[in-house]
């Protein structure tokens, strides 16, 4: 392998030292750095992102001061679950190298992360580290889960895909399975504690709602999102649960800490329902056997009786007389039968005729009629007393009108007499009723005369 000369600056030793090609120097320097630094983890800013048609990625990290060139190939890229860009702060991991056919220092990245999610990786991973040791994620701690349970209770949001999913997969396998949902919020600062607290009311309410299990669980996002998953309260709550747990968190790629102390991790909420529900189908071809079964048994059980039958059979003397007599009587039977039948339904008809002729001369029909004749009478009757009443009172009215207008003062009027009213408007009956000069009215059978007193004169002088 080539090799620097041990002091280049000393120029005796630069006659004899053999010059290096670039390829080599380049080469070499590769070397040495992917040697002494085969993995580092860095931490900085995206800038200059570029995509080519080929799928690589090709960037620049940098902080305040500083950046070098990074590239991240296609076989790596493909497995990043976010759409990087410019600005992202991010978390590499990858190798020291250099690109020989232009002498580039890079970095090789093997796996990127968001910054914050750098951090809470390394969290996920010392808890997980610490509870492993505590014996949280033993095998012999977990408690079986079964294929088929008559109620499950569901930690998860109410608004979420995962309550959804598992509730669609039970109705089409195991619909007889009863389902009752703890609400909790499965991201956010509270969302820990409400799903210790759910995890805790349901081994309170055990006995008394008939639980047999639970799932825990939530579609899937990024580490963040599932960060309620990753709590250490979380993970203590599942391990001291009496109740199964099936940890049902993300996809199937997901991990999360609950996964791990769960007494079964399920990659998906879908997955949770279908390992914690029998099929329909299954059942059906459990029935099919139990039947064929009980036709092996049952046709078994009727062989015994089927021979002794079939040896009576054949004691038996000429059955076809006594099926004669059978016959006959039965033809007998079937007389009387049909004339008491004959006989009941002609008293029954007699019966019948003799209701329906009560029943008409009592219908409430005939009855109405009855009532509107009498009626019509009774208006009719009405009708010609106020007639003759009318006219009598018309009579009497006519001649009450003769005797009036005979009394009448307008009929002594008409006859050429007068009234006489003084001023006040009052009958003049005496001479003595008015005064010289006063004012008189006499009222005629046509209009009015006013006049003064001149003179009066009684009767007496």
């Amino acid at each position: 392998m080539p090799h620097f000369p041990a002091n280049p600056a000393n120029p005796e030793h630069e006659s004899t030292q053999q010059p290096l090609s670039v390829t080599s120097l380049n080469r070499l320097a590769r070397s040495l750095l992917e040697q002494h630094f085969p993995a580092v983890i860095v931490e900085g800013e995206i800038s200059n992102l570029a995509q080519p048609a080929s799928g690589h990625w090709y960037l620049t990290l940098k902080d305040k001061t500083s950046q070098i060139r990074c590239a991240m190939f296609v076989n790596r890229n493909r497995m990043v679950r976010f759409k990087p860009h410019n600005g992202m702060q991010i978390i590499v991991r990858g190798r020291l190298s250099i690109y020989e056919g232009r002498g580039d220092y890079q970095l090789i990245v093997d796996s990127l992360e968001e910054a914050g999610a750098g951090a809470l990786r390394r969290a996920f991973e010392e808890l997980k580290l610490s509870l492993q040791a505590e014996g949280l994620f033993a095998t012999a701690a977990k408690q079986d889960i079964l294929s088929c349970y008559a109620h499950i209770g569901v930690v998860t949001s109410p608004s979420g895909a995962a309550i959804q999913d598992i509730l669609s997969v039970f109705a089409r396998r195991f619909p007889a399975t009863r389902i009752t949902l703890f609400p909790v919020s499965v991201q956010g600062s509270d969302a820990a504690t409400e799903i210790v607290h759910a995890i805790e009311l349901a081994n309170k309410l055990r006995d008394k709602l008939g639980l047999q299990a639970l799932i825990v669980g939530r579609g899937g996002g990024s580490l963040e999102d599932l960060q309620a998953f990753n709590e250490e309260t979380v993970a203590r709550a599942i391990f001291a649960s009496e109740l199964p747990i099936t940890s049902a968190v993300g996809h199937e790629v997901d991990f999360t800490i609950a996964d791990f102390t769960a007494d079964l991790r399920a990659p998906t909420p879908s997955a949770a329902a279908e390992q914690m529900s029998p099929s329909l189908f299954d059942y059906l071809e459990t029935l099919q056997g139990y039947e064929q079964q009980l036709g092996l048994i049952m046709s078994s059980h009727l062989q015994g009786p089927r021979q002794r039958l079939s040896w009576l059979h054949r004691q038996l003397k000429r059955p076809d007389r006594r099926l004669q007599e059978h016959a006959q009587n039965l033809d007998r039977l079937e007389g009387q039968m049909l004339l008491a039948t004959r006989t009941r339904i002609a008293l029954w008809s007699g019966e019948l005729q003799q209701l329906n002729r009560g029943l008409l001369a009592s219908s409430p029909r005939q009855r109405f009629r009855q009532l509107f004749m009498q009626l019509d009478s009774g208006l009719h009757s009405l009708s010609q007393s106020m007639r003759t009443r009318l006219k009598s009172s018309q009579a009497v009215l006519g001649e009450l009108s003769r005797s009036l207008s005979a009394v009448s003062p307008l009929s002594t009027l008409s006859r050429g007499y007068s009234i006489t009213y003084d001023a006040d408007m009052k009958v003049i009956r005496r001479s003595d009723d008015v005064k010289i000069g006063g004012k008189i009215i006499a009222r005629l059978a046509r209009g009015r005369i006013v006049a003064s007193v001149d003179s009066t004169h009684s009767e007496d002088s």
